[in-house]
C-alpha cells in the first residue's frame, strides 16, 4: 500500500475522518450505515501519496488519466440514494476508477461487481482491493455500456461517469424493484438521476445538479 497505513496518522488519522463524517452529516447525509462506511474506508489509500493530506477534504481529487476520485459527499449521496428503503444483495458499479466507491459499497452490500474501461486503473484498483482484503468485491475490465450480463440481474446499479442517456443494456440487467443511480447529461448540464425498474417500465427522478466525467465506449 505504498507504505501508507490503513489507519493513518496526522491528516489521515481517525480524527480527520470523523471531521469529514460530521461535514457530510451537516450536508444532508442521514443514513448512519453510509456515514459509518465513509468512516471505515481509508480514502488516503485511494489517492496519490502526494495528495494524502487532502484525502479527507470534501473535494474531488485527480487520480490520473483524466479521471478523479469523487467528492466524498457525492459518494455518500449516491450510496444513500441506492440504499434508500432497500435491502440490497448484489450491486453493479460502472466506472471503478480509484475503487473508493466500490470499497464504500463493500462495507454495506454482500456482493459488489465493478467495471472499469481503463486497464491501468483496473489493475491499480485490483491491487488495492486485494490488499484491503475486500473479498466481496469483484472487478472486471470492460465497457460499462455493456454491463456484466454473466452476473445479472442486479438489485442495484450505480454509475460513476455520465452517459448522455442511461444505456438500455444496464436497465435490462436490473431486477424488477431494483434501483439505478447515475449522473446523466453533458458537461455543465448533468443531473443525478434515480431510476426504479417496475413491471411497467422505468420510473426516474432527478435529485440534484452534478458534474462527472463523461461515460465513454470501449477500452483504454
Amino acid at each position: 500500500m505504498d507504505g501508507r497505513r490503513v489507519v493513518g496518522i496526522g491528516m489521515t488519522s481517525q480524527r480527520t475522518r470523523e471531521r469529514l463524517v460530521a461535514r457530510l452529516s451537516e450536508a444532508g447525509i442521514t443514513d448512519p450505515r453510509v456515514l459509518n462506511a465513509i468512516r471505515q474506508v481509508p480514502r488516503h489509500l485511494f489517492v496519490e501519496e502526494a495528495l494524502a493530506s487532502r484525502a479527507y477534504d470534501n473535494t474531488a481529487l485527480p487520480i490520473g488519466y483524466g479521471q478523479t476520485i469523487s467528492q466524498p459527499f457525492i459518494v455518500a449521496q449516491m450510496t444513500q440514494l441506492l440504499l434508500e428503503g432497500q435491502a440490497l444483495h448484489k450491486v453493479l458499479e460502472v466506472g471503478t476508477g480509484s475503487a473508493y466507491q466500490a470499497a464504500v459499497l463493500a462495507n454495506l452490500i454482500p456482493y459488489v461487481f465493478s467495471l472499469e474501461r481503463l486497464r491501468v486503473l483496473h489493475n491499480r484498483a485490483h491491487r488495492l482491493i486485494r490488499e484491503l482484503r475486500l473479498s466481496n468485491v469483484r472487478l472486471r475490465l470492460g465497457d460499462g455500456h455493456e454491463g456484466w450480463p454473466g452476473e445479472a440481474p442486479f438489485d442495484g446499479i450505480i454509475l460513476t461517469a455520465a452517459p448522455l442517456a442511461i444505456p438500455k443494456s444496464l436497465t435490462e440487467q436490473l431486477t424488477v424493484g431494483g434501483r439505478l443511480v447515475a449522473p446523466v447529461g453533458t458537461g455543465g448540464n448533468q443531473s443525478m438521476r434515480v431510476c426504479e425498474r417496475t413491471e411497467q417500465g422505468l420510473i426516474c427522478r432527478d435529485v440534484s445538479r452534478v458534474s462527472f466525467v463523461p461515460m465513454k465506449h470501449g477500452l483504454g
